[in-house]
């Protein structure tokens, strides 16, 4: 993965992580760079408040209410890792990797593969509703005072 050392200390502000994703996407001047340029976008049109971020060292991160997914580039894959996966319906079975875990699942996509943009709005949806239904509770949970 490529991972760039002025994150590496710490989080950047949105507006900053928005410019690192660009540089990130111009720099993979492969199928890589133009898938992760496509999921963003669906990403953003699924949910036109999603917060962009910049973490651990250079991961495109996307969240509302907490983490919706990850977007990691590997040599020959990116993968979407949803934070709270194991906990959502994949009812058209994007999640082809990371199945085993207890909480994340991921979607590979290699180079040449189609990707099913309405169930990926859909799973975007999906994870937005888990993770505000998630915060309403704790807020709920609260004591007074």
């Amino acid at each position: 993965m490529n991972r760039d050392p002025i994150s590496s200390t710490a989080d950047v502000e949105e507006g900053a992580a928005s410019r690192l994703i660009d540089a990130r996407i111009r720099e993979l001047d492969d199928w890589r760079g133009e898938m992760l340029a496509r999921v963003r976008t669906l990403i953003r049109q699924a949910d036109p408040d999603v917060v962009e971020e910049w973490k651990w060292r250079g991961v495109p991160v996307w969240s509302h209410a907490g983490i919706i997914c990850t977007g990691e580039t590997y040599k020959h894959v990116v993968k979407l890792t949803f934070a709270k996966s194991a906990s959502l319906a994949d009812p058209s079975a994007l999640f082809n990797a990371s199945l085993d875990g207890n909480t994340r699942r991921a979607i590979d996509i290699h180079e040449g593969d189609s990707l099913d943009e309405k169930a990926l709005a859909a799973l975007i949806h999906a994870a937005v509703a888990l993770n505000t239904a998630s915060s309403q509770k704790k807020k709920q949970a609260r004591p007074a005072g």
